[in-house]
């Protein structure tokens, strides 16, 4: 009986493509807490801290799509599948890195000058940023769809804090005097088109994960607990 030791497989470029594809989604959402962070705390060092990155960001943008490139006529369909949703995944994420250094520098130019109520709208939109993202990344790694829901129901809460915002800076119904608005909507953009990135991201995992439409998974989500134990049954006693 032979005593060698098995050495193990070398990674696949497959699983390699989709560990990278988890850490993105990491980085991303680290991303977001430092703007979070940065416009709460005016931290120069936490704002300058999403220029570098963004560079990473961008790099694993270029790995990822060399890599799917090449990885895709190597295996089977399923794993093919897996490989495109890693390459959307990563397309929504570089762009997610884009846009908070978009953000991180407008925060800097207006640096002392945003008003309270705008410090504290933009750092629960950035905040509840990091949130979604973090949620994408579970999403993706664990195949959770309920992950990606949470995502998609949180991008409304989104649009609320925007609208807040633009409207005291557009509207200003009480004709207040406001500080740095330019760069108070710009920053504001960002955050919420980064948002919409997120929920793209969370929309492919919902198709990659179940293999429908959005549409239908939330039509899925949003029936009544007794609708869906009924709908369990039925299944259960199809199977049989």
């Amino acid at each position: 009986m032979s005593t060698a030791t098995k050495i193990p497989d070398p990674e696949s470029a497959h699983h390699y493509i989709v560990r990278r594809t988890v850490e993105a989604c990491r980085m991303a959402h680290e991303a977001a807490g430092a703007a979070a962070e940065g416009i709460a705390t005016g931290s120069t060092a936490l704002l300058n801290s999403l220029r570098q990155r963004e560079r990473e960001l961008d790099t694993l943008d270029m790995e990822i799509d060399s890599g799917v490139t090449t990885a895709i006529t190597e295996v089977g369909p399923a794993e093919a599948r897996e490989l495109l949703a890693c390459m959307k995944v990563m397309i929504a994420v570089e762009r997610i890195g884009d846009l908070l250094l978009s953000f991180a520098n407008s925060a800097q130019s207006v640096s002392g000058r945003v008003d309270s109520e705008d410090t504290r709208d933009l750092t629960q939109m950035a905040t509840l940023l990091e949130k979604m993202l973090t949620d994408c990344g579970a999403a993706f790694s664990g195949r959770d769809v309920s992950k990606a829901i949470e995502v998609l129901r949180a991008d409304a809460e989104m649009d609320r804090l925007r609208n807040l915002i633009f409207l005291r800076h557009i509207e200003n119904p009480e004709n207040l005097p406001r500080q740095a608005s330019l760069q108070v909507i710009f920053m504001t953009q960002s955050l919420e088109r980064a948002g919409d990135h997120a929920k793209n991201l969370a929309e492919e995992v919902c198709h990659f994960v179940s293999g429908h439409t959005v549409r239908h998974v939330l039509m899925t989500y949003d029936k009544p607990i007794e609708q869906m134990f009924l709908d369990w049954l039925r299944r259960r006693d199809d199977a049989r």
